[in-house]
């Protein structure tokens, strides 16, 4: 058979390229498993620190700027609570002075809910 698969024509001796291509393959290869075994077993090892690395820190502030509406309404609340502060000691005020009661005399605050912006 002149020209086969694996010797040549001529000489009639055995063509080892691919064999030696076959070796140098299969020691690729093994170097790769065993790299991906040594890899495998150090990630088994330190897994704690690997995922450090891949951990988004915990956020400090979610938001750096505080919500508007949230803001306007706590406004609203401490100036809704400063004037019922403000009409409870007028009204204590007026209590514990004389003529209270009579049409004319003390003083009263009214406490307004809505405020305009």
């Amino acid at each position: 058979m002149p020209g086969g698969y694996g010797v040549t024509g001529d000489e009639g001796s055995i063509d080892y390229s691919v064999h030696e291509a076959w070796n140098e393959a299969t020691n690729v290869y093994l170097v790769v498993i065993l790299v991906s075994f040594g890899l495998f077993m150090y990630a088994k090892r330190n897994k704690r620190k690997i995922m450090r690395i891949f951990s988004v820190p915990p956020p400090t502030d979610t938001l750096s700027e505080p919500n508007f509406y949230d803001t306007i309404s706590k406004i609203r609340l401490r100036q809704q609570l400063e004037m019922y502060s403000i009409s409870n000691s007028q009204r204590q005020k007026a209590e514990s002075s004389p003529g209270v009661g009579e049409e004319g005399v003390g003083s009263y605050c009214v406490m307004r809910t809505e405020f305009e912006v």
